[in-house]
């Protein structure tokens, strides 16, 4: 389990340091460093070293600025090496130099360093990577390319008037039709979308009224970690009325806008395809976790 640990972990720390490091290579080091310290004391250096390899291969394969040339197939794959690692490879006996110093207690009973690993590895996946891979498989089910869009929209259109069929649902928050998916900078708010309005009686001067503090705001980055995490903890304390309930909430709350859907149903595809994918993900890293602790 201590290879699926590092895949993880390597995976996801490289999304957060994309997301949030203002310098990507010294947040890039210091990912390698501190992966190689727990390498060597957890004598893991041969998993260490696949996961900086995997996690190279991620951020080349699955970019965070633009659409996912493969998809979402190389989280299937990573899901598959993580999967195998947990359920062939099992844990072992000797931990290395943390080993003897490495002490830590639950409500269930001692917990091993490498069982620590992959919760934290799968948990540090949740936050960043398992938003890439919802917005990976949205955009695999586009029929259309915004430049497509742009071209076949007819020329006497009104701008004013909105037609659903050719709403974009990427400048929604994929986040509330589906958590977590929502690219960088993707979402446009209708304030910020549209053209400055200049205060009634202020015509020539162009002053701009005050914008609304919450356009543009992006709640999708935050609500699928969350989801995707109570998913995993619900899961691991068999609370499953819990997590129904917190589900079923989830689609009550979006059942207004997913009800203006009109008679193509995208929204509610839209919403359908990003919650089960986030789902997924969420009980996938449960059942690591579950496993490795019973095996």
């Amino acid at each position: 389990m201590i290879v699926a640990g590092f895949l993880l972990l390597a995976v996801g720390a490289a999304d957060l340091v994309r997301q949030f490091a203002p310098r990507r290579w010294v947040g890039y080091l210091t990912v390698a460093i501190i992966l190689l310290l727990l390498g060597s004391v957890s004598d893991a250096l041969l998993p260490m070293l696949l996961g900086l390899v995997v996690g190279a291969l991620w951020v080349w394969c699955m970019p965070s600025e633009k659409t996912a040339p493969l998809g979402f197939w190389p989280a299937v794959l990573l899901g598959v090496l993580a999967i195998g690692a947990v359920v062939w490879l099992g844990a072992r006996t000797d931990a290395g130099l943390i080993g003897g110093v490495w002490n830590l207690r639950s409500p269930f009973g001692d917990v091993p360093f490498d069982l620590a690993l992959l919760t934290l590895g799968t948990g540090v996946f949740l936050l960043e990577s398992a938003n890439l891979v919802v917005r990976a498989a949205l955009d695999g089910e586009h029929t259309w390319r915004p430049a497509e869009r742009a071209t076949a929209a007819p020329a006497v259109e009104s701008p004013a008037v909105e037609s659903p069929a050719v709403e974009n649902p990427v400048a929604e928050s994929p986040g509330a039709e589906s958590p977590g998916a929502e690219s960088p900078g993707a979402e446009t708010s209708a304030v910020e979308s549209s053209p400055v309005e200049t205060a009634p009686g202020d015509a020539t001067s162009g002053a701009a009224t005050p914008r609304d503090p919450r356009a543009g705001f992006q709640g999708g980055r935050l609500i699928g970690p969350l989801e995707r995490i109570l998913v995993m903890i619900l899961t691991l304390a068999a609370a499953y009325p819990i997590l129904a309930a917190m589900l079923a909430a989830k689609g009550i709350v979006r059942f207004p806008e997913i009800s203006r859907d009109g008679e193509t149903g995208a929204r509610a595809e839209y919403f359908l395809v990003g919650s089960l994918v986030s789902w997924v993900i969420g009980l996938g890293a449960a059942f690591l976790v579950w496993w490795a602790a019973h095996s």
